[in-house]
């Protein structure tokens, strides 16, 4: 299991953000412009930690000599389940570098896109704060 995972499983945002690289790029289910950087992608994530409700993750895959996972996550939102992945590639340091997050079914991606845009405003002043 990776640190991340870990992080995730015990709802620890400074955990979280130790595990990603300075140039992580994170692809968002409902976004299609990528966000750049450590800053917005951990301030992104503690977003995501205040809208799932009974986050938890129900497998993982590795590939590449480790530096390749796949989360498949299950959660809530509201009345709406939600399932997922988080594809994660880590860099030579072992920091997440980039991050893409898949969800289904659409009403899944449909709460999702209201809940984070309901949180986005402070996302962005969480992320220009560092």
């Amino acid at each position: 299991m990776i640190d991340f995972r870990r992080a995730v499983e015990a709802r620890d945002p400074d955990a979280i953000t130790a595990t990603l690289a300075g140039t992580v790029v994170f692809r968002s289910p409902v976004a299609f412009k990528p966000y750049p950087g450590k800053a917005l992608t951990a301030a992104i994530l503690r977003g995501v930690l205040r809208v799932f409700e009974n986050f938890r993750y129900v497998r993982e895959l590795s590939g590449d000599g480790g530096r390749d996972h796949a989360l498949v996550f299950e959660a809530r939102i509201g009345d709406v389940t939600v399932e997922g992945c988080d594809f994660l590639h880590l860099d030579e340091d072992g920091l997440i570098d980039e991050f893409t997050v898949m969800v289904r079914p659409l009403s899944a991606a449909q709460a999702l896109a209201a809940a984070m845009a309901a949180q986005f405003d402070r996302i962005q002043r969480e992320a220009a704060a560092g």
